[in-house]
Formats: C-alpha cells, structure tokens, sequence
C-alpha cells in the first residue's frame, strides 16, 4: 500500500537562526534513507515544514513495505563437501537442485539466486527518523527531563503517520502518535491530525501557517505593503526576515513609532538596535533616510493592536535611549584621545595591542598613499585614528558598529573627510559582495590593514585549516584583491606584502611569511576569478606566472580569451607546451642562441621569426595591449611547426644541442610574457 508519510517532533523554541536549515536536513536526510532502501515510489516527493517549535517532514508515495531484492550469491566449490553445499544453500534459502554451476577465476563453483525480504515500515521508520535527527548540524545538544536523550531542544510530541495509520515506534524517548498543538495562544488545545494528507490544513484551523517558505513569503508581502502604504522602503532587511521567519507561527505585521527626535543618532546606531535586538523592520524614506516609524512582525492576530504596538514602543525606547547617551557620551573626548587606549586592548599574545597594531598599518598606509600619488599625511592620519572607537561605548554595546562610529566621531572633532571616510571604508569589503574603500586614502589604509593581519597571522604559524579560519585570512586576501583588481591600483603584490613584513618592527616573522602569503592569495585570486565565470584553464594560465600587478589580471585574462579564439592557438599552445617539457629536461643553461650555431634551414627560419616578434610583442607589453602581444604569437606559428617537424632538438653535438635549447628558451619566454599558453593544450 502506498500513503503519504508525516513525520513531526514537537519541541521548545527551536534557534531561530538554523531553523531552515535544520529542516531541510532533517527532511533530506529521511527522505534519502527511505529512498535507498526502496520504501520511495518512483512518484514520491518530500516536503519540509518547520516552526518555531517544530520539525517536520511530509513524504508522498511511501509504501508499507519494502520489495523483495534479488541477489546472486556465490558459494563453495562444486568439489565441497555436501555438508557445505546443502549449508550455503539453506543459508539462501534455496533448495541444492536451485543452485548453479558456473566457471569462476577460482574454478568451477556453485551460485544461488536468492531474494532478500522486503522490510515493513513499522519495523524501521523510528530508527531512520532518529538516524535522521542525530545527523542533523547541530553544534550543541541538550539533555531534559529523567531520560537520556538529547537534541537540540527539549522534544515533547511525536507523530509518525502513514496515511490514516499511525506507525509506532519511539523516538527521543517519545511514542509515536497523533496529536500535536497548534498555535500557543489562538489554537484551542490539543490538535488530532487524521490523516497525512490533511495535516497543513489541520494546522492551518489550529493558527499555524507550518511551511516555512509560505510563512516567510507572507510576512515579506504585509512587509512591503505596510511600507508602501507609507510610501517608504524596508531597506537591506532579507536576512531578518529569515529570522523572524523562525520566530512565528502566525504572521501579524502591525506598524509602531518613536520619537522623531531619536533621529538625531546616527541611524545606523538606531538600525542596528532595532534589528538585533528587537527584531523591528526600520522604514527608510525615498533618500534612504531612517524614518521614526518601524514595523512589527507579531505571533499573534488582534482586531485592535494597540496593546501589541503600545507595548513595542515602551520597549524599544530604552534601547533607543541607550544609543543616544553612548552617542551623547562617546563625543566628549575626541578620537585621537582614546587612541593610547588601545594599548590594554590586546591584538594578539604574539603580536602586539592594538596601539602597536596601529602604528603598524599607519606606517604601511603612508607608503601605499606614496605609491598611488596620494596624500600620505592623510592615509597616515586615517590609520592613526582607524581604531580609536573600538573603546567608545557605543561600539562597545555593538561592535558591528566600529569604523562606522569612527567616522562620525572624526566628522565631530572636525577631522577632513578624506580621514572619516577612510575610517569607515577601511573594514570593507566586510563580506562577499560588499562595497569597496573608495578613493585612494580609503583603499591605501584598507589595504594596510589586512594585508598587517595576513603576514602577521601567518608569520605566527596560524594559516587557515580546512574549514577553520578564525582570523578571517580567507575574506581579508579577498579583500586585497578585490580592491587591486576593481580599483585598478597600479600596485605590486610582491611590494606590498614585503612592506607589510618590514613595519614589523620588535617581532620576528619568519622569512617565508610574506612567500606563504602570496601563495595563499594566488590560490584565492584563482577561486575569485573562476567564481566569476572565467574558465579554469584560462584562469590557469594567468595565475601559474605569479602576476605582480593583480590589476592588469583581467586584461591578460581577455587577451587569453581572444588568443584561444584564433586558428593557430591549439597548435602553438601544444608546442608551448612540448618546450616546456623539453626545457625541464634540459641541463643547458646560458644565454640567448646565436644565429651562427644554427645549421639547419627551420631553426633558422625561427630564430628569424623570433627577431621579428620580439620587438612587436616588447611594444605592445610596454604600453599594456596584451591582446596585441599575444595574438602576435600567431605569425609564429608556421615556424614553430617547420622547427619542430625537421629539427632535433637533442643531438650528440653539445654545441649544436645548447644553442637549440638556448633558442627555444627564447621562444619559451617569448610565448609566456602573458601567460603561459600551454595550459591551454589539451
């Protein structure tokens, strides 16, 4: 027979942060179990609901009970005693005459056909369901009552149908039933579900709106339509909106109100407070400017609201209250005042406080502002008062907060805006996709500051591992290159990281610290680039020669693209990389080939060819056209092809051998000043 299956575990507040995520695993993880062991008819689909206090899985298709699987088995030799046969046979529940003769490896042995019994669903659900829910990611599991079992929280009904049937069985310590709850306030008791089928309806007439998305996709709506209503927009607001997801069963959005004179507060300040700690959506006016009115997403669907909005406001007052006198008191001393502060704020055991951090990335941020033609004083300033928020009271109460504080305490105490700007923007980008430090102060002491982190941590030994990186090494080298390349600074990977090593004045860094970075980075400029749609052997080809200048990457990767597209590419990418293999081989060094060595009519047609290029291909590196330099590869191709079919590079002459070697270095070279174009060959 064949039913929908329903899964559900009723539980205290579940996270809210990994909720749809749990849900999703738990729903996979059965699912798959199920599947592999043939419970799943080919027209079965799974679907996973999760509320605040619950999981749960709904199956379609399940049967009740497994199919019998056929199995070919293979026993003892036709020459066993038979005892042993009639054994093997019993033991597959064959008769002897059933079994078959075949010839093997080993000799001539018997084979049984024999079937493995489908299994009943009743016998095996609870243990893949607890199989299911111990596989979940959860960091930290929680014990309660007398028993023994754990799970993320406290777990206190079970449902297991299959159809209209219950399917017994325990769980967490927990028989298998069919009753559940519904919501916490506006459902009235206990809620007997009678069948699979029904049972988001069920929970619908209980005030449960238990698929996830479907929830999230009505908060979303009312949301946007409170908001329109008031011609003002929500903002950045996706991420809280997955949360408090998590955090309802049946969505309300009700709109609240402060006083307009909080507005006075930096509204990031105010932003933050109402998102993180209260979970409000702020409302924005066209300008993006922050408006005194906010919205509420409530668990519970009142004909008059009042209560619930009243109530919100007295409680977001205090917090709000809380921002204006950090503010307030913040401003009283000046930025540059707090900077000897951050001498007992400890950066890291082997490098240093902050304050020597700072001196740092005020040293390495001059000379970068030197190198982009910018004012130095600036970028120096900028990275002296970089830090001094840290021990204000507002970023102290939301550390999310510094840089951003930074600047406004710099605007106050009549800093330039080049300085306030640059203390902001030097944190970015912060994640995957952020906006970048604009300007040349700004991206000066950015780079400064993370590129002081990289060498620093990785000359103490503390690269990142696997999965973990707990010092962000990752997002700060792709912050790096994130600024060379979109900003396009005519910038030295090399200098950089070997300026960074040198302000570390007092702390030995190994000496590979700075070579272990540029590794490190070359190794992520591969991922970005490849993350952007680049193909990865063209990526190759450009990474593999450890480009200086990050900021002329894309245009050797476009010449690369253009190179590939032109008939004779394969054939010289191919021969590229046949001198590759020639000249790792290779013992002779020296210097280039001489014309009068050359004997046989190819080898000197190439080296004619390469005289001809080699100034074609210096003027177009020399004024940045890599398309022109690598596509003046081509006119080569007809010589290297000659070379190659009627000359030997490795004679018995070793005069004759070193100049063909010394030649096709040159060539070698030549063909590599962009890329290296054999790791186009297939």
């Amino acid at each position: 027979m064949q039913a929908t299956l329903l899964v559900e575990l009723l539980t205290e507040e579940l996270p809210p942060k990994s909720l749809a995520r749990l849900s999703q695993a738990f729903c996979d993880a059965l699912a798959a179990d199920l599947g592999k062991d043939g419970f799943r008819a080919a027209s079965s689909a799974a679907r996973a609901y999760a509320t605040p206090r619950r999981l749960a899985v709904s199956i379609s298709s399940i049967l009740d009970r497994s199919p019998d699987v056929a199995r070919e088995v293979q026993g003892p030799s036709v020459n066993a005693a038979p005892a042993a046969v009639a054994g093997f046979a019993k033991k597959n529940g064959v008769a002897v005459e059933a079994l078959e003769q075949r010839e093997t490896p080993k000799g001539r042995v018997y084979f049984a056909n024999a079937r493995t019994a489908g299994r009943l669903l009743d016998e095996v659900l609870a243990g893949k369901v607890a199989e299911a829910l111990h596989r979940l990611p959860i960091p930290k599991m929680m014990r309660w009552g007398d028993g023994d079992a754990q799970f993320v929280r406290p777990a206190h009904r079970l449902l297991m149908l299959h159809g209209e049937r219950i399917v017994p069985g325990a769980v967490l310590g927990l028989e298998s039933g069919r009753i559940t709850l519904g919501h916490r306030f506006m459902s009235a008791g206990d809620i007997s579900i009678a069948s699979a089928e029904g049972y988001e309806a069920r929970l619908a007439a209980g005030k449960v709106v238990v698929d996830f998305a479907q929830r999230k996709q009505a908060i979303d709506s009312a949301l946007n339509a409170e908001a329109a209503a008031r011609k003002a927009s929500l903002g950045d607001y996706k991420d809280l909106l997955d949360e408090v997801a998590a955090l309802v069963e049946h969505p309300s959005v009700y709109v609240g109100e402060f006083d307009a004179q909080f507005l006075e507060v930096p509204q990031e300040c105010l932003i933050l407070t109402m998102r993180q700690n209260q979970k409000y959506f702020p409302l924005f006016d066209a300008d993006g400017r922050l408006l005194s009115q906010f919205l509420i997403v409530s668990n519970m669907q009142v004909a008059d609201p009042r209560h619930i909005v009243g109530g919100n406001q007295r409680v977001v007052r205090p917090r709000l209250e809380d921002a204006r006198f950090f503010y307030t008191q913040d401003r009283k001393s000046r930025l540059e005042a707090r900077v000897p502060q951050l001498e007992k704020v400890v950066y890291h055991n082997k490098l240093g406080n902050q304050l020597e951090r700072v001196m740092r990335v005020q040293q390495l941020g001059g000379r970068i502002a030197r190198m982009l033609g910018a004012d130095a004083a600036l970028a120096e300033r900028a990275a002296w008062l970089a830090k001094a928020d840290l021990p204000t009271g507002m970023v102290g109460e939301f550390p999310e907060l510094q840089g951003i504080m930074g600047r406004y305490y710099a605007l106050h105490d009549g800093e330039p805006a080049a300085v306030a700007d640059a203390i902001e923007a030097h944190y970015r980008p912060r994640f995957a996709g952020d906006r970048l430090p604009e300007g040349p102060i700004a991206c000066a002491v950015a780079l400064a500051d993370k590129l002081d982190t990289l060498v620093g941590i990785f000359g103490i030994g503390g690269a990142p591992t696997g999965d973990r990186d707990p010092f962000a090494l990752r997002r700060h080298a792709l912050g790096v290159l994130r600024i060379l390349l979109e900003a396009k600074l005519p910038l030295g990977l090399n200098d950089l990281l070997a300026d960074a090593v040198a302000v570390f004045s007092g702390i030995q860094l190994p000496a590979w610290s700075a070579g272990e970075v540029h590794g490190f980075m070359l190794e992520r400029l591969r991922n970005l680039l490849k993350e952007q749609g680049h193909a990865a052997d063209e990526v190759e080809s450009v990474v593999s020669q450890a480009p200086e200048r990050i900021d002329q990457v894309p245009a050797r990767l476009d010449a690369v693209k253009r190179f590939r597209a032109l008939p004779e590419a394969a054939s010289l990418a191919a021969a590229n990389k046949r001198i590759s293999n020639i000249l790792r081989k290779a013992e002779e060094q020296g210097a280039g080939a001489e014309r009068s060595l050359l004997c046989e009519a190819a080898e000197i047609a190439l080296f004619d060819a390469l005289g001809a290029l080699t100034p074609q291909v210096e003027t177009a590196l020399a004024r940045g056209d890599y398309v022109s330099a690598l596509t003046a590869l081509a006119g080569a191709r007809g010589s290297v092809d000659l070379f190659f079919d009627q000359v030997m590079v490795n004679v018995e002459d070793p005069a004759l051998r070193a100049n063909r070697i010394a030649l096709l270095r040159q060539l070698h070279a030549l063909m590599n000043r962009v890329a290296d174009i054999s790791r186009l060959a297939a």
